[in-house]
């Protein structure tokens, strides 16, 4: 069973910068595709980023050239870094891996971008 679990959420205003990371554990296996998800009320979960082997991450259109994604494979780590915040951006984020066909998901990160 993998358990996941976030940090890093908080209160910014717009135009700020904040980093998120996750950190995995209860599997000593390389696991192969990782992202982050965000989810407001109301609305459906969507992704954010996502990177799958050792390969580049994909991002969402809204994020391009504001938000960068890494991971650290050996240590099954991924971190969100999120330049330029809009209040648009404001939701829960959540990380997500994927481990031969089953998900797995962290409790959850509040992010807000105040005006």
């Amino acid at each position: 069973q993998v358990q996941l679990v976030e940090s890093g959420g908080g209160l910014v205003q717009a135009g700020g910068s904040l980093r998120l990371s996750c950190a995995a554990s209860g599997t000593s296996l390389r696991i192969n595709t990782m992202g982050w998800y965000r989810q407001v009320p109301g609305k459906q979960r969507e992704v954010v980023a996502a990177i799958t082997g050792g390969g580049s991450p994909n991002y969402a259109d809204s994020v391009k050239g504001r938000f960068t994604m890494s991971r650290d494979s050996a240590k099954n780590t991924v971190h969100l870094q999120m330049n330029s915040l809009k209040p648009e951006d404001t939701a829960i984020y959540y990380c997500n891996a994927r481990l031969f066909a089953d998900d797995y998901w962290g409790q959850g990160t509040q992010v807000t971008v105040s005006s």
